[in-house]
């Protein structure tokens, strides 16, 4: 097992990566991983909603860290849902880009988002509400075009449901204090 030192801290904050977050990734893996297999399995129910951003300038110390290439990092943080290379806003809509939500208006609604929040997919809105994403199947193809908004399934969504769903994201957010 490796215990943290200051000089760990200080690499943490270094590395952009909040500390709580990277402690919990270092904590699990020094004590249960020792290859990019692994890590995978070290996430538990309590976590179901934990998301961790691992920028890439990152990896090589989180590697040296846990005895591994960063190569292996690399591909646990690309391939898990539940890492990150880039933060992303208070909301997450990812918008299905699989065929039955493409031949529904996929792309349009997604374009409908982009221009909503002012963004690209990937990136984060002005302000940090939102980030849109275009993913892989949500499993509702006979709804299509699907959005997901955080852990809520949103079916039938063409532009004007589009519109309606960031409008109440707007105003949810303007509510907040």
């Amino acid at each position: 097992r490796t215990r943290r030192t200051h000089a760990d801290d200080a690499a943490i904050q270094h590395g952009g990566i909040p500390d709580l977050a990277l402690l919990k990734i270092l904590t699990i893996c020094t004590n249960h991983c020792s290859t990019s297999f692994e890590l995978q399995n070290m996430w538990g129910p309590e976590d179901r909603d934990v998301f961790i951003c691992v920028p890439d300038e990152a990896m090589p110390w989180i590697a040296a860290k846990l005895g591994l290439e960063p190569i292996q990092v690399y591909e646990v943080v690309t391939f898990y849902p539940m890492f990150r290379r880039r933060p992303i806003g208070r909301r997450h809509i990812k918008v299905c880009r699989t065929l039955s939500c493409a031949l529904r208006g996929g792309h349009e609604t997604c374009a409908t988002f982009e221009r909503e929040f002012h963004t690209h997919c990937g990136e984060v809105s002005p302000g940090g509400e939102v980030t849109v994403e275009f993913v892989e199947c949500l499993a509702s193809c006979g709804t299509a075009p699907v959005v997901l908004i955080d852990d809520e399934l949103h079916e039938h969504v063409d532009v004007a449901k589009a519109q309606q769903l960031s409008n109440q994201i707007k105003a949810a957010a303007a509510a907040r204090p």
